[in-house]
């Protein structure tokens, strides 16, 4: 294990996505958000976390495509639960897709794999703008301050990535390290999405 931290600290991406899961199966599930979608936040959580761990383990090409990978399928779940509330897509042809976005953006990173960093940036900044903008002043029961906790949560773990990027918090042999510090803070971030998703109460 190349970078034992940033690899552990992957574990918290994993940790939530299988707590997801759990709760999308439980019987007291009340949510307008269905279960399987649920899950399959739940599951690209976990793959995130598995991609993490096997780019900071092994520090290869191919380790990288499974990290971006992650990162490409939770954006790509906003952006399409943003434009499905806006436009009153069913759920069936919703999960349809976002099957065919995840397609698309995996055939761009593998043929494109230069463009992997802005291209994630402009799918989740399009699914924050179309989630707040239109999405949400219909859906007036949902819990805002968890989204918004979330963004909070993803601003500071920027920062402190950009602080680890230019060198001031990268200590790959040590415990605590910004690297690191940044994975903790990306899985609390999902976690608040998940429940600002969650807290959305079916029509009666």
């Amino acid at each position: 294990m190349l970078q034992p931290a940033n690899s552990l600290s992957s574990l918290g991406f994993v940790s939530i996505g299988f707590l997801m899961i759990l709760m999308a199966r439980s019987r007291d599930w009340i949510s307008a958000l269905p279960p399987l979608s649920a899950s399959m936040l739940g599951v690209a959580a976990i793959i995130v976390g598995i991609g993490s761990v096997l780019l900071h383990a092994t520090l290869t090409l191919w380790g990288q495509f499974f990290d971006v990978l992650g990162m490409y399928l939770v954006s790509g779940f906003f952006l399409v639960s943003a434009l499905a509330k806006w436009r009153g897509i069913p759920d069936r042809r919703a999960m349809i897709y976002y099957g065919i976005l995840c397609a698309m953006l995996v055939a761009i990173l593998y043929a494109l794999p230069e463009v992997r960093r802005w291209l994630f940036a402009v799918i989740l900044l399009a699914a924050i703008v179309l989630e707040l903008v239109f999405a949400r002043p219909l859906r007036p029961q949902v819990r805002t301050g968890y989204y918004v906790a979330g963004l909070v949560a993803n601003i500071v773990a920027f920062t402190i990535w950009n602080l680890d990027q230019r060198g001031q918090l990268c200590a790959p042999e040590s415990l605590l390290q910004g690297h690191a510090i940044w994975h903790l803070l990306g899985a609390v971030a999902l976690w608040f999405a998940f429940l600002y998703y969650r807290s959305e109460r079916p029509v009666r």
